[in-house]
């Protein structure tokens, strides 16, 4: 079964045009039987599925929860939990990597990092937590050699990352808009059905097949050098939001840090 393990949407990423419904609808014209939904620090586009959608139609579509965590220092990350677990501090951006994933590993879930060598600032190969010590690659689950909005140098460099340390491979379309959707996959074994079967198959090794094609009509390759100003705004933004939030950041941490529901 393919399935595309990164997913935006319009409900849950500010930057996500493509409803979920619509996103669905694409992934299963193209052979698709599931999609991994992966919004900016948010799981709303997964819980319009789940309230709106769910049992409803698309009745033969897998559609998983994840998400895409900005973490202090090391670029995004990638969170898969099981679906009996809630934490919603993984919807308050900021935490340091190390951090964000004892907590992932202690609730069960899995994490890796998304486009690992590309831009600076959002991959961590390219950020100051992996140049103090790269190896933290060791404690990540799997990690995405193939993203269809990055460029083939750097999915080469995370696929040499993945056969370095031995870990299990994903690949995403990392879509925003329409055009993009479906441009990258996984296949995952048929009975993969939850979360947990998920999970569980990455916590075993299970080799998985990605690829996919390119999409070149990315904010960054339009903007061509400009995308520079666009990387430092970012990480400013990055910085002022991570602060403004830490106190409650840390509030939920002492009350939700084991809280299993969603």
């Amino acid at each position: 079964m393919k399935i595309d393990m990164h997913c935006h949407t319009k409900e849950g990423s500010l930057d996500g045009k493509v409803p979920i419904e619509e996103y669905i609808e694409k992934l299963k014209s193209e052979g698709f039987g599931g999609m991994l939904v992966t919004d900016h620090n948010s799981y709303h586009g997964y819980r319009h599925w789940k309230k709106y959608i769910k049992g409803k139609r698309h009745t033969d579509f897998l559609v998983l929860k994840g998400i895409e965590y900005d973490t202090f220092g090391a670029g995004h990350m990638l969170v898969i939990m099981p679906e009996t677990i809630k934490l919603r501090i993984l919807e308050l951006r900021g935490l340091p990597a190390h951090l964000l994933i004892s907590i992932v590993h202690a609730c069960g879930g899995i994490i890796g990092p998304a486009h690992p060598c590309g831009e600076k600032y959002l991959s961590i190969t390219n950020t100051k937590s992996y140049y103090k010590d790269p190896r933290i690659i060791r404690r990540f689950d799997f990690i995405e050699a193939f993203n269809a909005c990055e460029s083939e140098e750097s999915n080469a460099s995370a696929a040499k990352l993945a056969e370095k340390y031995g870990k299990p491979c994903f690949g995403g379309s990392d879509a925003h808009k329409i055009e993009c959707v479906g441009k990258a996959y996984t296949e995952v074994p048929d009975e993969v059905k939850s979360e947990s079967d998920l999970i569980a198959c990455v916590m075993k090794d299970t080799p998985f097949k990605v690829g996919g094609s390119y999409y070149n009509k990315t904010t960054k390759e339009k903007m061509g050098k400009a995308n520079k100003v666009l990387v430092y705004s970012f990480w400013v933004y990055n910085k002022v939001a991570g602060l403004s939030k830490a106190h409650k950041r840390n509030e939920k941490l002492k009350s939700e840090y084991s809280e299993r529901e969603l």
